[in-house]
């Protein structure tokens, strides 16, 4: 039984696929290829998706653009519960607004980044995060103090908690010793793997959740591995890691959004190009995605 089945009542434990956004050459969103690749996804052992998140294009899409992706989800997954929508914006009252969106259309939570337009100071991300809060669903921060600015360190992570305003963090500073600390300093705080080239070492480390960008092209080997992982089995989750690595390292370089498509292309998915500013892959860098794609496929892992 799947973690997100078990724990009914915390949907976000489990995996939840980041999903990539399939467009059409002309760039527009390809709504039905989306909806087939949620229910893909599902059937291929995921607990569930993460739509508008940066692997996304959330950033590059419109206010409806946006707002028909979280209900495609939704519809696609068929249980709402298992749709985790991304709500970062500008402002906290624009993040409100996505989650109170999210809600209407009967999502179980949502996804949300500190603020982003600056580097905001403790009090203003704990403020940012009780306004979103009030939307009604439960919130899993995210930390990605890379693109955002704003480093979510374990302290202010337990604040968070205290003020109820999170159950559950997208770890995705690169820096595993930070689980113990969570663990201590905020116990009932669920960690979620937010990068999956340190899949093992968090889900070592006490993970229950995964929010997963390449099980968008390989979704029941990362299954196998995160199953495995977060049991302890390592006889079978460390080759498989390591056989997926030279893929999985990739959800953490600035093309990854690129990359996973590329991925998913190769393996009969719906991926197709992404919007500017993203610009297609360089040559050396598609050729290297694609070797490591071709091999894994090769070796069995789908």
């Amino acid at each position: 039984m799947s973690l997100a089945k078990h724990e009914s009542a915390r949907p976000w434990r489990g995996i939840m696929v980041a999903t990539a956004l399939p467009l059409r050459e002309d760039l527009s969103v390809d709504y039905d290829a989306y909806a087939e690749h949620v229910r893909w996804l599902i059937d291929s052992g995921c607990d569930g998706v993460v739509p508008n998140g940066s692997l996304g294009e959330y950033q590059t899409l419109t206010d409806e653009e946006r707002t028909r992706v979280v209900a495609t989800a939704v519809e696609a997954a068929g249980d709402g519960a298992r749709v985790m929508p991304g709500v970062a914006a500008y402002g906290s009252a624009e993040s409100r607004r996505w989650a109170e969106q999210a809600a209407e259309a009967g999502a179980g939570s949502v996804l949300l980044l500190p603020p982003n337009a600056y580097r905001a100071e403790a009090a203003a991300v704990r403020a940012h995060y009780a306004e979103v809060a009030r939307a009604g669903l439960p919130v899993v921060a995210y930390n990605n103090p890379y693109d955002t600015k704003v480093d979510l360190v374990p302290g202010l992570l337990a604040q968070l908690h205290g003020d109820g305003s999170i159950v559950a963090v997208k770890e995705f500073s690169g820096d595993v010793r930070r689980a113990y600390e969570i663990a201590e300093l905020a116990p009932g705080l669920d960690l979620l793997i937010g990068a999956d080239d340190v899949l093992l070492e968090l889900a070592v480390a006490g993970a229950v959740g995964w929010i997963a960008g390449y099980p968008n092209a390989l979704p029941q080997a990362g299954a196998k591995l995160f199953h495995a992982a977060v049991a302890g089995d390592l006889e079978t989750a460390l080759p498989l890691y390591r056989a997926l690595h030279p893929l999985l390292r990739w959800d953490s370089k600035t093309e990854f959004v690129q990359a996973i498509k590329l991925s998913m292309d190769i393996a009969g998915r719906p991926g197709g190009p992404t919007r500017p500013p993203r610009l297609p892959l360089a040559p050396e860098i598609a050729s290297a995605v694609r070797a490591a794609t071709e091999k894994a496929i090769a070796e069995g892992l789908n």
